[in-house]
């Protein structure tokens, strides 16, 4: 008799927490969408996050704003994005430095993807190599050949330790056999883009969209890209594979949401999402800006970021990184 209620008592606690899920993602969305970006504003996951988001939110009742939440490594504002209440309507967006740097080095506490509910991949952008014009490098082979002659004399820019351009430039040494001088600078690009246009670098590893301006007017030149693909929008531009190397390093932009969102939920986000990243509109402009559009839904994304930690630690632990 016991054993009977209770087991009355569960189906009805779980009969609830179903409804509940069907209402709430039936009312869904409630109100406007918030969409944290932990970058300041102007980078190039901002301006990803921000398009896609203006032409998904024409087919939703509501309005999708941007948050820039930037400091501790993107923790800060996915933090803020895990610690809201799992109704669809706060979610974050994720980078390199999310999935890789900040659980490899258990950097803040309280921070864990196992917080957070993947909603979708939705670019991916290889690392490249460019080079000063200052530098008198004219391509790779060029600034390969100078760093075996001189170790130590080519000066080369990237992100801080346990970043993926730090981890690119590390096992490019390591391929060609070459010792670079290797200066970090944190925060974004773009203060490796000044140091390349007064001198201070002869290079630096980052996306070539990242440095599109500097290779627009001419100072800065893309001499390789860490991929095995061309890619089309800078067609001049050699992936490292058909120079003898083999290399494939570079960032992502995913969306999720907090744990325990519901998975009706993350359907809707998921199908609004993917109709604006298969828009004209979106396409059309993220070739421009030379990002490779690069769509993984929610039932294939977490898998991908498995595996992707696992292969990244693996290189990591053979560089002692």
């Amino acid at each position: 008799m016991i054993l009977r209620r209770l087991k009355n008592q569960l189906v009805c606690v779980i009969g609830a927490c179903l409804l509940a899920s069907t209402v709430a993602a039936a009312d869904y969305p409630s109100r406007d969408i918030r969409l944290i970006v932990p970058w300041p504003a102007g980078g190039g996951a901002d301006a990803i996050s921000r398009k896609l988001a203006n032409i998904a939110e024409q087919q939703m009742p509501v309005s999708i704003y941007v948050e820039n939440i930037a400091g501790a490594v993107t923790a800060s504002g996915l933090m803020q994005m895990t610690r809201a209440r799992p109704d669809g309507h706060t979610i974050g967006v994720l980078t390199y430095d999310s999935v890789i740097t900040l659980p490899r080095g258990k950097m803040v506490p309280g921070y864990s993807l196992d917080d957070m509910a993947p909603i979708a991949r939705i670019t991916r952008e290889a690392d490249a190599v460019v080079v000063s014009k200052k530098s008198g490098f004219t391509d790779f082979k060029e600034l390969i050949e100078a760093a075996k002659a001189e170790p130590n004399s080519v000066r080369v820019g990237v992100a801080p330790r346990g970043s993926g351009p730090f981890l690119a430039v590390r096992r490019l040494e390591k391929q060609a056999g070459v010792k670079f001088n290797v200066i970090t600078y944190p925060g974004s690009s773009s203060a490796e883009a000044e140091a390349l246009l007064s001198g201070e670098l002869d290079a630096a590893i980052s996306s070539l969209g990242d440095f599109s301006g500097v290779i627009e007017s001419g100072d800065v030149k893309g001499v390789v890209e860490l991929s095995s693909e061309q890619n089309p929008s800078f067609p001049s531009v050699p992936p490292i594979n058909t120079l003898g190397y083999e290399l494939e390093t570079g960032s992502f932009v995913l969306l999720a949401a907090p744990k325990n969102t519901p998975d009706a939920v993350i359907d809707k986000l998921e199908s609004s999402f993917k109709h604006a990243f298969e828009s004209e509109e979106f396409q059309t402009w993220v070739a421009g800006v030379g990002v490779t559009p690069s769509w993984l839904g929610s039932n294939d994304v977490q898998a991908w970021i498995d595996e992707l930690q696992s292969e990244t630690f693996k290189v990591m632990d053979e560089l002692n990184l």
